[in-house]
């Protein structure tokens, strides 16, 4: 199969998610690439409208291209619990939504963890606690023309949550091989083993 190069220069991170924009950056540092976010330039974030990660990522990437002119890479990420059927899955972020008498709008991320680590509570203490984190990359010129990279993590669930780096459902998530939680490991470790290097390995070898 062949991919299409990309060129150095400035290309679009499509995420407003401050964590996985600062994990992209750092992923593309060697490449000459010069990353902006869509944040950066205050490009909208369009509805994800998509029933799995692959049309999300195409869905963000193609929004960010064509609205600010220069290639985009979009990320759409989540976990999956085997006990749970995959999910929270594609609605990984939606978990986290507060509703609003809640207080601010805006993610709550223990909320979610909680949320997950309840509904394997309800199967007892013998529950499948294996779970892995999917990313799934869409780079998008605005020609149109698009690349998808899928990678994945495989480990565990813990409770209570441990650890303070990473963000979203870190603090609960044990790769396998480690006895540590993705937000008790340094981010250099992490970006050796994450979901997201894997779909970024898979992606450098395709485009650069």
């Amino acid at each position: 199969m062949t991919h299409r190069e990309l060129s150095p220069g400035k290309l679009v991170i499509a995420s407003h998610n401050a964590g996985k924009v600062r994990e992209i950056r750092a992923l593309l540092a060697p490449y000459g690439i010069e990353p902006v976010s869509a944040g950066d330039l205050g490009l909208p974030e369009p509805e994800e409208t998509g029933t799995t990660f692959r049309d999300n990522a195409l869905l963000k990437a193609h929004a960010s291209a064509s609205a600010s002119g220069l290639p985009a890479l979009a990320d759409d990420s989540g976990l999956e619990v085997a006990a749970l059927g995959g999910r929270p899955g594609v609605y990984t972020a939606d978990w986290a939504e507060r509703q609003p008498y809640e207080g601010e709008p805006g993610r709550d991320w223990y909320m979610a963890m909680g949320k997950v680590e309840g509904l394997l509570a309800e199967q007892g203490p013998d529950a499948d606690r294996s779970a892995c984190f999917v990313c799934t990359l869409a780079l998008a010129w605005p020609d149109g023309h698009a690349e998808v990279f899928e990678g994945r993590a495989e480990g565990s669930l813990t409770w209570p949550p441990r650890g303070i780096l990473g963000f979203g459902y870190d603090p609960v998530f044990v790769p396998i091989g480690n006895s540590l939680t993705y937000a008790e490991i340094s981010p250099e470790e992490k970006h050796a083993t994450s979901h997201r290097a894997d779909a970024f390995a898979k992606l450098v070898a395709g485009v650069f």
